[in-house]
C-alpha cells in the first residue's frame, strides 16, 4: 500500500514505502469502518439460465470489512465488485447488467475469462512446427479475446470452494476441447478467485493441454471507483508500472516494437490523470486501448510485480494491480456506446488493466513466448488490492 492510504480491514495500516519514484504525496490515514467479527465467507445462489436451459450460479465471497466480490460460472466471469469510500458507504465499482440476458450477450466483454488466448492474434492465424492453425476472425481481420464463442461464452464446471478465517475462494474449470475456435489440442483451464481479509481479489489461472498450443488468460473487468453509473473515469488518477509500450498498426496488432513510453502521452509512470493526455493518444481508437510491457527482471519471473495503480480522488477509492504477467492491456472503453448491450455505458465510462502476454505473441517471435506444449502446466496469478486514501 502506498503512505496515507488503510485497506479496509484495519490490521495493515503501517505506512509503507512509496512503490514508484515520483509519486503523488498522499492524504491523511483514514480508517473506513470497524472491522466486524466475521470470517471471510462464500456463498451459492441461483442466477438463471442460459438460452439453451444451462442452469447458472452466482457465488458471493465476502470479507469482515464489507468487500464483496461475485463470480458466476457463466464465462467464470466477476458481475460485481463492491468496496467502501473512504466515507464507509459500500458501492459497485465494475461495470455489469442486471440480468442474466445482459451477461449472456455481453459484447463489451464485461468481467469476463478472456481465452484461449486474450487480445488479438493477426489475421487469425499461427503457425506451431510448420502446420498452420486458421482461427475464428471476430474483429476486422483478427481474432480477439478467443474467437466468436471464446470461454467469455461458455458454461464452466465449478470446481469447488475454500474458506478460512483470512481467505474463501470459488473455482471453475472448463476443458476446451482439440479444433475449439480453430486451436490444436484439448485444453484444461483452472480458474479460481480469492478474497482475503487483507482486501485483495486474487485471481489464478492453470491450463494444461495435449498438444502444443497458444494460451493467454486474462479477467477483463471494467473499473470505476467513483461507482457504477457516475460518469467517466477521466478524473481517475493512474500509474502504470512500464516504460515502454507496444504501439500497434491500424488493426490493432502490435508492430513488434517495445517503445519508450517517456515524452509521449503513453508515459503513465507517474501519477496523472486518465483524461490528461487522452486525445494526443494514437492508435487507440478514441482512448488508451495499448499494451504495457511491466518493468521487472529475470530475477522477478513468476513473481508478483506492481502492474498499475489508480486512484478515485472524490470516492478516496484505490486500486493496486500486482501480476506474474509481462503485460498489462490499458483500455479506456473507447468503445462504449450508451446502448443496453453495454448496459447503457457510454464511452470511457470504465477502464480496464488486463493483465497479460503480449497481443499477437504467436507471430511475433520477439515477443516472450505463449506456446504451451504437453506436460507443461500453465501458471498465471493477479491480485487486485482495494483501499482508500
Amino acid at each position: 500500500m502506498r503512505p496515507g492510504t488503510t485497506r479496509f480491514g484495519g490490521l495493515a495500516l503501517a505506512v509503507a514505502a512509496t512503490l514508484l519514484a515520483g509519486d503523488a504525496e498522499a492524504g491523511p490515514l483514514r480508517k473506513i469502518r470497524k472491522r466486524s467479527n466475521l470470517t471471510v465467507s462464500v456463498t451459492q445462489q441461483s442466477f438463471g439460465k442460459t438460452q439453451a436451459g444451462q442452469e447458472i450460479s452466482e457465488w458471493t465471497l465476502t470479507n469482515g470489512s464489507g468487500v464483496e466480490v461475485r463470480v458466476i460460472n457463466f464465462g467464470a466471469l466477476v458481475t460485481s465488485v463492491r468496496t467502501p469510500d473512504r466515507e464507509g458507504k459500500l458501492g459497485e465499482i465494475t461495470l455489469g447488467f442486471d440480468n442474466f440476458a445482459g451477461w449472456e450477450k455481453n459484447p463489451p466483454y464485461f468481467g469476463v475469462t478472456a481465452g484461449r488466448f486474450c487480445n488479438r492474434i493477426a489475421g487469425g492465424k499461427f503457425t506451431i512446427d510448420g502446420v498452420e492453425y486458421k482461427l475464428a476472425t471476430n474483429n476486422g481481420p483478427n481474432h480477439l479475446h478467443g474467437g466468436i464463442v471464446g470461454f467469455n461464452k461458455r458454461v464452466w464446471t465449478p470446481a469447488g470452494t475454500k474458506q478460512s478465517s483470512d481467505a474463501a475462494s470459488v473455482a471453475f474449470k472448463y476443458q476446451s476441447k482439440d479444433g475449439e475456435e480453430g486451436y490444436p489440442g484439448n485444453l484444461d483451464v483452472l480458474v479460481t478467485y480469492t478474497l482475503t481479509d487483507a482486501d485483495e481479489l486474487r485471481i489464478d489461472y492453470e491450463a494444461k493441454t495435449d498438444k502444443a498450443t497458444h494460451v493467454n488468460l486474462t479477467n477483463h473487468a471494467y473499473w470505476n471507483l467513483a461507482g457504477r453509473g457516475s460518469g467517466d473515469v477521466l478524473g481517475h488518477e493512474i500509474t502504470i508500472n512500464a516504460d515502454r509500450y507496444l504501439p500497434v498498426d491500424d488493426t490493432a496488432i502490435p508492430t513488434g516494437e517495445l517503445a519508450p513510453v517517456k515524452n509521449t502521452p503513453m508515459d503513465l509512470t507517474k501519477p496523472q490523470k486518465i483524461g490528461a493526455k487522452i486525445k494526443e493518444v494514437v492508435g487507440g481508437g478514441g482512448g488508451y486501448d495499448h499494451c504495457y510491457a511491466l518493468n521487472r527482471t529475470d530475477a522477478d519471473k513468476g513473481k508478483l510485480v506492481l502492474a498499475a495503480r489508480v486512484h478515485e480522488p472524490k470516492s478516496g477509492r484505490m486500486l493496486e494491480i500486482t501480476t506474474t504477467e509481462p503485460g498489462v492491456q490499458f483500455y479506456t472503453g473507447n468503445f462504449l456506446d450508451g446502448t443496453p448491450d453495454n448496459a447503457g455505458n457510454k464511452q470511457h465510462w470504465g477502464f480496464c488493466l488486463e493483465t497479460q502476454h503480449f497481443p499477437d505473441a504467436p507471430n511475433k517471435p520477439e515477443f516472450k513466448s505463449t506456446l504451451l506444449k504437453p506436460g507443461e502446466t500453465f501458471r498465471s496469478s493477479t491480485v487486485h488490492v482495494f483501499s482508500v486514501k
